[in-house]
């Protein structure tokens, strides 16, 4: 008896672990899939002049700079705490509140950034106003899209999660292929191919999660709302933050030649943390549930180690076969720019991936205390760099060497958190 009691725990012990590795393994696969579908469109660079690239890439990461991860994360917060709790209603009310809210917040910066545009065009050194034409309604599909991912990923979809990236993956290189190929177009078009891609991710999302925001809405308390998502938004904002804002920083120091390998760098570079930042998606949603229901869970191990070994594995993969890659997507002059500057950048991204982890730990167990110390290292980061590109005008590495300084302090803080600093573990509510 004794004996099918410790089988059948070990069953219990076994099979989440095996959903977990299924799930996460699910979206490797479609994130390599979408990941390669998206990086076919940055070899259309070929036919087109530097200057219209560049642009591409600073648009490119205007959006990235949207605060996709945070919304991400409280929908998936919020999806997964309703879930465990029955409050359906309420998360609804939430999501039909946000839905408006958010469209309303995009029509008024629409309106602003069309008021300013000869000056952002100016500043960012466009070559017309047709590509900022295009990113705006690609800003409000950017809004949408991780609202609705966060509610998939919080009620543990993977499937479609998986299957929207790599969708959103193929009609974006399709349709960027025709508009720069077929019709001519240069940044506009590989933008209009981003919008396309970004809004049926979007789209495939809202419907999958129409068994939810179409229930009836019921009231829900705005101020304990706010107590639970206010750090989750500094907290991934910071992340995010880290993790975009390095180009557009740069851009503003160097001319559209210089900023050729450093954009296709940054492509190759970030491609290490798409990889590993499954391993943490699956786990959130599974750390947010275990903490209200009060289970024990040694995931949080299994990806740290998952992630520092596919990050420095993908980090020195990078260099081996790096040029090889640079001479498929981009062309022949670019090759020593851009591998010049990989190792910098790639090596940036690893500790990044691993507070990437720590932070997905930390919130979905609501340990917040971390989260003031992140918003400041944030904060610290986007002084210095100017600073720092004055003293050393010309020096596209510095940048990086910047980047890496800052995610290996947030690395050091989060790792403190996680591991040296006795935190005070506090239950998810959902009042």
């Amino acid at each position: 008896m004794h004996v099918e009691n410790v089988e059948v725990k070990t069953q219990a012990a076994v099979r989440p672990h095996a959903a977990f590795f299924r799930q996460s393994g699910w979206l490797m696969i479609a994130n390599i899939a979408g990941g390669l579908m998206t990086l076919g469109v940055h070899p259309l660079n070929k036919g087109i002049p530097d200057s219209e690239y560049t642009a591409f890439a600073v648009l490119l990461m205007v959006v990235a700079c949207m605060p996709t991860i945070p919304l991400q994360m409280v929908f998936a917060q919020q999806s997964a705490l309703a879930l465990a709790t029955g409050r359906k209603g309420q998360l609804s009310g939430m999501i039909r509140r946000v839905w408006l809210g958010t469209f309303l917040i995009w029509g008024a910066g629409a309106l602003l950034v069309l008021f300013f545009r000869d000056f952002i065009i100016a500043r960012w050194q466009l070559p017309g106003l047709a590509g900022l034409v295009v990113t705006l309604p690609l800003l409000l599909f950017s809004f949408w899209m991780p609202m609705f991912s966060g509610v998939m990923q919080g009620k543990q979809d993977f499937l479609w999660i998986g299957w929207s990236a790599i969708l959103g993956g193929v009609f974006r290189l399709g349709i960027a292929a025709f508009l720069v190929i077929v019709l001519g177009f240069g940044a506009a078009g590989m933008m209009g191919g981003t919008l396309v891609g970004v809004g049926l991710t979007a789209g495939i999302a809202i419907w999958q999660t129409r068994g939810l925001w179409t229930l009836r809405p019921e009231p829900f308390d705005w101020g304990g709302l706010l107590r639970q998502i206010t750090p989750l938004i500094f907290g991934f904002g910071a992340c995010q933050f880290m993790f975009t804002s390095d180009t557009l920083f740069a851009k503003a120091y160097f001319s559209p030649d210089a900023m050729k390998p450093y954009a296709a760098a940054g492509t190759l570079s970030r491609g290490l943390l798409w990889l590993v930042m499954p391993l943490a998606a699956v786990m959130f949603p599974k750390l947010v549930q275990a903490n209200v229901r009060s289970e024990k869970s040694n995931l949080f191990v299994l990806v740290v180690l998952g992630t520092a070994v596919l990050g420095l594995c993908g980090m020195l993969g990078l260099w081996l076969v790096g040029p090889v890659v640079v001479k498929m997507l981009y062309k022949s002059g670019d090759l020593s720019g851009t591998m010049a500057l990989i190792p910098w950048y790639a090596g940036a991204m690893v500790p990044l991936a691993l507070a990437n982890v720590m932070v997905n730990d930390l919130m979905a167990r609501a340990r917040f205390q971390v989260v003031p110390y992140m918003v400041l290292l944030a904060l610290a980061y986007g002084i210095s760099l100017p600073l720092i590109l004055n003293r050393f005008p010309g020096r596209l590495e510095v940048v990086l060497q910047t980047l890496g300084g800052f995610n290996l302090l947030l690395f050091l803080i989060c790792a403190w958190f996680v591991w040296g600093k006795p935190g005070r573990t506090a239950k998810a509510n959902a009042n």
